[in-house]
């Protein structure tokens, strides 16, 4: 007689899918992070500490025995800070990403300048043709085109 089995058990033990899911949320986490809104967030982060800092060292100079208003004022700089420098910290993420993002292109091409540049030195053929070129810029810029 034939008999077929149908097991209810988990394909996949629940500990290692635990895992994969923690290993996705984490890389979605530093993929969301990686980008300037990371560091904008980080940015604007370090200056509402900093104003509310400042806000609380002129506070507890001024007033000594107020507690509860010293710390409105201190929430209130600290939102304010916020809503006031959250366009400039986003635009100077964006800044420090796309040059950071930029410098390894730029190291990699004055590389081959200077090694392009050290070759010319001995050759005078080479040396003559960016010689030319370098005049036929100057020619076409100062023409205006």
């Amino acid at each position: 007689m034939t008999r077929f089995v149908v097991s209810a058990y988990p394909t996949a033990h629940p500990g290692v899918a635990r895992l994969e899911a923690a290993a996705e949320g984490w890389s979605e986490l530093r993929r969301r992070l990686s980008g300037g809104r990371g560091l904008a967030t980080g940015l604007l982060a370090g200056l509402a500490a900093a104003v509310l800092v400042v806000a609380y060292q002129v506070m507890d100079s001024l007033a000594e025995g107020h507690l509860l208003v010293i710390w409105m004022g201190v929430w209130l700089a600290g939102f304010a800070a916020l809503g006031l420098l959250a366009a400039p910290s986003r635009q100077l993420a964006a800044l420090l990403s796309r040059s950071v993002q930029g410098r390894p292109q730029r190291l990699a091409e004055q590389r081959a300048d200077a090694q392009l540049w050290a070759v010319a030195r001995q050759d005078p053929r080479l040396m003559s043709e960016l010689t030319i070129t370098a005049q036929r810029d100057l020619d076409l810029s100062a023409s205006g085109r």
